[in-house]
Order: structure tokens, then C-alpha cells, then sequence
């Protein structure tokens, strides 16, 4: 029952007499089943404290009375950041209470119900901090037991989270008047069941909270706290992505591990939990203009000059067979269709080879534009699959370009075919190839970005370093120095190892052998292991709560060793570049060099069988299907040298 007025003001005063000469109780803050919360100031030490006084009722319970006080007395020795201390543990009289410091700011549920749902990355930083406050007191033997947005504050000076009732849920129990303690819509299933307890049903809180943060609504609701109980046992809870909140990928697939009605499937301890919230909104890269410019736009054909140019090419071609012969009109569409797609495409890598960069920026700066459309186009697309039309249309295109292909084949071989006739055919099947792949490619179009991932492998694979190549030898001076914070860490060291290199006298070059092959292969060794590293992952946080079980052990201990190989590669190619500098430096020898050269070498040898050896596990993912994979213990062996060029 709710209490009236005149019997929260006599509280107020019998409670205020029973303080008074320690503390001068300012005003109610709040007030809920398990306590009522004052402002107060502590006189002695003239400061703002907050007082929580376990209600009359209960505390006339000898037994709760009791076992709250002894629990509150072990939750004041929790000293943390991200925990509100405990000063104070009293009774007096009839008043049983704790004395807390008092946080100036806002509780989580408040700024949730004030400004709305908070950003992705807001909400990582306050349930990482409440997640370590919680690793904390899980491994002092605390379980929370009442984890909620109304029981996490946030200070308005630092933004800091604090986590608050430690003791007092833990003190309650279970079993009050017989009835379930807590707050219906944060509690686990094996709260709401009475069972035994232990810190992954904080997690489940954890995750209830964190998705009331992100959205602004709550897992499970119902007419009354009954029937929100029954359905946080019988009822999985909507996943966060299907909500349409605009939460990364990896963030929502975490917080539905947490719901997770088995608490073996959760994260398996706060620490894990903090660590992975860490991963699971990592800051992607910041592309500079012009490598996004030149990613979406000019490193394309896709323009209206490229229309008109096949507009102009067509005529010409046919003109040239006209006049001069039909195998003019054949080389004439066919240099065409070469050089000029050429020329500009090289002076599209000269522009960006002008402001500093290089051909390795372009594989990174294509992954993330096709991870920003892949994910752009889940959401929009959702389901989407092949059309009839889009198979009809596929099917008309190969045909038209086998005819096309064909039609060439007369004059190239010296045959009699009319040139009007050849000009005809080119024209018709050319015409209708283009016309039926436009339409494939916009059906298409929908589900996957196939235009990207085809200039993705133009541009990454040997034709695109041609072009760069031909575009920085038009230069005619040295690009200027570019930053190079949008680079991964390999590439930034393959970059930086390859200039110290070249900087080096002739003969010394000579001496070393071919460092920038190698740096090349390490850096290619990297970012395979970083590929292959996120296609696991991703399958991962797929399988959204049958991740954590046992029959995912084997991919995950494949994802971990990828990860370590990874670091391996990647400190190889760190021992380079230090020696390198080193040696600029006067400090070791050229056979120094080498010998870590050839540890380098080691590594990737070994990364190389390991890629080799896990392709059947590869094509496995990729089909989404899981088959016996090879033994962690295969996985996750050391080489000694990957040992060797760590501690170097």
C-alpha cells in the first residue's frame, strides 16, 4: 500500500529525531518496496550523503532485520569505481538503515524516460562499467539480485555509471511474505523460479537493462507483474534487432546472449561480458574523403560518362567497318572498350596517388564499404531472394554475350561475312547484353552490393595495382606524406618498413634481400587471418544463443587461434620495422636484421599451412553448416618462431 502523505511525513520526522546531531535529512529522493532514500548531509564531516532505511515493516522482522544488516556490513567493504560506497551500516531504535555517498546525477531509467534511448555508444560505456563493478562484486561472493536501470546512476560531472543497492537486495532474500523479490522485468527465469543463484543471473538483469537502454522498451511486458513473470520463464525474448533500433550488429547478438533463458548460454562471467562489450562496438575506421570519394564514385564505371562513351563507341565501331573494313570495326570497339576504360580509371588512381596514398589503402577501404552496404541492405532487404526475373534476365545476358563474342570471330579469322551484317549482329547482341545484365545487376542489386565487390576485386587484385602503378609514375615527383589513422596496424607497418627500407644504402639493400616482399606477404598473411577471423565471428554472432554451447566449442577455440595467429603476424612484422629502425640507427647489425627476417619468415610459413589446412573449415562456415572441425589443440599451437618474434 501506498502510503499517505501524513504517514510519510511522520516517518520523516520520527526518522529525523532518531538521526538527529549526525545527520539532517534534507528531503525524500525516491521510495520503493525495499527502502526509502533520503538526501541528507552528515554533520561531522559536513558532506551530502544518501541514507536507505529498510522499511518499518520489514525491519520489525527480526530475521530480516538481522540478516540485512549483516549483508549490508559486507557490501560496505566493496570499494570500487563503478560501486556507490557504503559509509554506514545503523540501526537506531527502530530504524534499520545505510548511509551511502550521494552521487549528483541522473539514474539510467531517468535519462531513458527523459531524453529517449541512448546511443550505441553510450550505452557500451555504462554497461561496461556496470559490468565491472559487477566482475568485481561477483568475486567478492556477491550476486546483486536487483539489477535495473533505477539502480544504476549516472554522475553528471563524469558521466561515470555507479551501481547501486549492493547488500539490500541480497539481504532480502527470498522469501518475503512469501512473495518474489525483486523487479519483475529484470529478473532472471531462475530468480522468478527460486532457484540458486550466481552472477549470470546479474548478467540476465544486465542484458534486460541494456536492452530498455537501447530501445527505450522492455523484453518481456504484461498487464501485471504476474504475467510479466510468467513469460520472462516460457517466452524468449525479441531479438534487439528486430526492434529496427539502429544498435551495431555485434552489440544486439551480445545483449540477446545475455537474455538467454539458460544461463550456461550467457557470457560467462562479468569480466567476459565487459570484455566483449569492448569488441562489440570497436570505433570502425574513419575513412578519409578521398579514399570514401574514390571508393563510391571514381573508381567505378558506372557514370554517365561511361554511358555516353559506349553511346559514341558503337557508332564509331560500326562507321570503322563501314568505311575501312569490318576488322577495323572490330579493333576499333575493341581498343576502345580497352583504353579508354584505362586512361581513366589510371587517372583516377594518379588523383588519389597525388594526396599520399597507396595501393595497399584500397583493400581496407573496400571491406568497409562493402560492410556498410552488406549490413545497410540486411535491414532494408531483409529475406530477399533470387526472382524468376532475375534468372530469365541472367540467362538472356549470357546468351547475348556469347553471340556478341562470336560475331568477332569472322574477321579476326578472315572470313566473308558482310561488315553490315557483323555490324548488325554486334550492335543487336551488345545492345541486348547490356541491356539484360542492367537489369540482372539491379535485381540483383537488392540483396548484395554486387557493384562493389566487383570493383573491390578489380582494384585489390593485379589489374588494380597495374593502374596505381601506372597512375604514380605519371607523377612525376613524390607523393606527399598522407596520415595514416584509417589504416589497419599491418598495413601501417608494411607502409612504414618499406620506406625505412628504401631509405637504406644500395649495398645494404643487397644485404637484407627483399624486405618489402616479405613485408608484403606479412601483410597479406594479416589481413587473410582478419578476414577469415570476421567470417568466423560472424557465423558466431549468427548463432546468436547456441554460440555459447557446447556444439560451437571447436569454432570458437577456430576463431581464437585465428586471432592469435593474427598477433603473431602482426609483431612479426613489428621486429622488422624496429630493426630497421635500429639499424638506421647504427644500433645492430644487417645479420641482426636477417635473423629476425627469417623468423618473420617462420611465422608466415606456419599461417600458411594453417590457412591451407582450415579451407574445408572455411567453405563449412561459409554454407553456415558446422562438421567436425580439426582439434583446438591443431588451432591453437605456437610456432616457435611466432614465440621467437614476440620477444624479440
Amino acid at each position: 500500500m501506498t502510503p499517505t502523505s501524513t504517514e510519510s511525513d511522520s516517518l520523516f520526522l520520527d526518522f529525523q529525531e532518531g538521526l538527529a546531531g549526525r545527520y539532517s535529512i534534507d528531503r525524500e529522493l525516491g521510495r520503493g518496496g525495499m527502502g526509502i532514500v533520503y538526501l541528507a548531509r552528515e554533520v561531522h564531516l559536513d558532506r551530502l550523503v544518501a541514507i536507505k532505511l529498510l522499511p518499518p515493516a520489514l525491519a520489525a522482522r527480526a530475521e530480516l532485520r538481522d540478516r540485512f544488516l549483516r549483508e549490508a556490513r559486507l557490501a560496505a567493504k566493496l570499494t570500487h569505481p563503478n560501486i556507490i560506497p557504503i559509509h554506514a551500516v545503523e540501526e537506531s531504535g527502530a530504524f534499520v538503515f545505510y548511509v551511502m555517498a550521494f552521487v549528483e546525477g541522473e539514474t539510467l531509467a531517468e535519462r531513458v524516460r527523459t531524453r529517449g534511448p541512448v546511443s550505441s555508444a553510450e550505452a557500451v560505456r555504462i554497461l561496461r562499467e556496470a559490468a565491472w563493478a559487477l566482475a568485481f562484486a561477483h568475486a567478492q561472493g556477491f550476486v546483486h539480485r536487483d539489477i535495473k536501470p533505477d539502480n544504476i546512476l549516472i554522475e553528471s560531472a563524469t558521466g561515470r555509471a555507479l551501481v547501486a543497492d549492493f547488500g539490500i537486495a541480497a539481504a532480502i532474500g527470498d522469501a518475503i511474505d512469501e512473495r518474489i523479490v525483486g523487479t519483475p522485468e529484470f529478473m532472471s527465469p531462475e530468480q522468478v523460479l527460486g532457484g540458486p543463484l550466481d552472477a549470470r543471473s546479474d548478467l540476465y538483469a544486465l542484458g534486460a537493462t541494456a536492452f530498455f537502454a537501447l530501445s527505450g522498451r522492455l523484453p518481456f511486458e504484461g498487464a501485471n507483474p504476474t504475467e510479466v513473470l510468467a513469460r520472462q520463464v516460457s517466452q524468449p525474448p525479441r531479438p534487439l534487432a528486430s526492434l529496427g533500433v539502429a544498435v551495431p550488429r555485434k552489440l544486439a547478438a551480445l545483449v540477446d546472449r545475455c537474455l538467454a533463458k539458460d544461463p550456461a548460454l550467457r557470457p560467462s562471467s562479468a569480466q567476459a561480458l565487459g570484455e566483449q562489450l569492448n569488441v562489440a562496438i570497436e570505433p570502425r575506421r574513419e575513412l578519409p574523403v578521398a579514399l570514401r570519394a574514390f571508393v563510391r564514385r571514381q573508381a567505378r564505371l558506372d557514370g554517365g560518362g561511361t554511358l555516353v562513351t559506349g553511346a559514341l563507341l558503337l557508332p564509331a565501331s560500326v562507321y570503322a567497318s563501314a568505311t575501312l573494313g569490318g576488322s577495323w570495326g572490330v579493333w576499333t570497339l575493341v581498343a576502345g572498350a580497352m583504353l579508354l576504360p584505362i586512361t581513366y580509371l589510371s587517372a583516377a588512381a594518379r588523383r588519389l596517388a597525388k594526396l599520399g596514398f597507396a595501393h595497399q589503402d584500397l583493400q581496407p577501404a573496400f571491406a568497409a564499404e562493402l560492410e556498410r552496404s552488406r549490413e545497410e541492405l540486411q535491414i532494408a532487404n531483409a529475406g530477399a531472394r533470387a526472382t524468376p526475373a532475375e534468372r530469365l534476365l541472367a540467362g538472356v545476358a549470357s546468351v547475348a554475350a556469347l553471340t556478341f563474342a562470336l560475331a568477332w570471330a569472322p574477321p579476326l579469322l578472315g572470313g566473308g561475312v558482310g561488315a553490315t551484317a557483323m555490324g548488325h549482329t554486334i550492335f543487336l547482341s551488345f545492345a541486348t547484353s547490356v541491356l539484360a545484365g542492367l537489369g540482372w545487376l539491379a535485381l540483383v542489386q537488392r540483396r548484395r552490393d554486387v557493384d562493389t565487390a566487383f570493383w573491390s576485386k578489380v582494384w585489390t587484385g593485379p589489374v588494380g595495382k597495374a593502374l596505381f602503378g601506372l597512375g604514380r609514375r605519371t607523377l612525376g615527383r613524390a607523393a606527399p606524406a598522407n596520415a595514416v589513422t584509417h589504416r589497419a596496424t599491418e598495413l601501417s607497418l608494411g607502409l612504414a618498413g618499406g620506406e625505412l627500407f628504401e631509405s637504406l644504402p644500395r649495398a645494404t639493400r643487397d644485404a637484407l634481400g627483399d624486405v618489402p616482399r616479405v613485408l608484403q606477404r606479412l601483410q597479406e598473411d594479416a589481413q587473410a587471418l582478419r578476414t577469415k577471423h570476421n567470417a568466423v565471428a560472424r557465423v558466431l554472432d549468427e548463432a546468436g544463443e547456441a554460440a555459447a554451447g557446447q556444439g560451437y566449442a571447436e569454432v570458437r577455440a577456430h576463431r581464437d587461434a585465428l586471432h592469435a595467429r593474427l598477433g603473431d603476424v602482426v609483431s612479426a612484422m613489428e621486429t622488422i620495422r624496429l630493426q630497421l629502425l635500429r639499424l638506421h640507427a647504427g644500433s645492430v647489425t644487417t645479420q641482426s636484421v636477417t635473423t629476425h627476417i627469417g623468423i618473420a619468415l617462420e611465422v608466415s610459413e606456419q599461417v600458411s599451412r594453417l590457412i591451407a589446412a582450415h579451407g574445408e573449415v572455411e567453405h563449412s562456415l561459409a554454407g553456415r553448416r558446422l562438421p567436425s572441425l580439426p582439434r583446438p589443440s591443431a588451432l591453437t599451437t605456437t610456432p616457435s618462431g611466432a614465440q621467437r618474434s614476440v620477444t624479440a
